[in-house]
């Protein structure tokens, strides 16, 4: 190293202090805010697109789109879902899976997304609700089917066949005076 590249390496170092004390200065003077978490609830803005935690979306009648097919549980790169369901026979004669049980462990999601994107019929979602804090790890473990799944209505029988009616036999033929003649 040659004593001008010495002194440019000087110089350049001396302009990054310069630029560095000038970012550090305008912070300095700038007004701070500070939020007030707990009593600003009502005027708080959360992104819609926060994700926080996942839920399910449950209609007017209190049922749900899951259909147990475990897409989600398979993408789910930590296995923070857990499916347990299981076959119901139909009154028609076919079977049906149905979910039993939805586990969700907090503590272990990562919040990647992957689970809402691959459901097929968007049973699932990610809510805002950012205050999660709780005292132990075991709380962190959610069921998300909460309510009771419905029965399905059974079809309607089929009305029965009538029995087809014989033809009716011609009346006998009734003598008459002129029959007989």
């Amino acid at each position: 190293m040659n004593i001008k590249e010495y002194f440019v390496s000087i110089f350049k170092g001396f302009l990054s202090l310069i630029k560095g004390m000038e970012v550090t200065g305008v912070e300095l003077v700038t007004p701070k805010v500070t939020e007030q978490y707990p009593e600003n609830r009502a005027e708080l803005h959360i992104p819609e697109r926060f994700r926080a935690t996942l839920e399910f979306i449950y209609d007017e009648n209190g049922g749900h789109k899951c259909i147990a097919c475990g897409s989600c549980e398979r993408n789910c790169p930590n296995q923070t879902i857990s499916i347990t369901k299981r076959m119901v026979d139909l009154p028609d004669g076919k079977k049906k899976m149905k979910l039993d049980k939805y586990m969700y462990d907090l503590g272990s999601c990562t919040f990647c997304g992957l689970c809402v994107q691959v459901c097929p019929t968007n049973a699932i979602r990610f809510s805002n609700d950012f205050e999660q804090a709780v005292f132990t790890r075991e709380k962190l473990n959610k069921q998300l089917n909460y309510l009771p799944e419905k029965d399905e209505p059974a079809p309607a029988p089929a009305p029965a066949a009538k029995p087809a009616e014989a033809p009716a036999a011609p009346a006998p033929k009734q003598e008459t005076k002129e029959n007989k003649e």
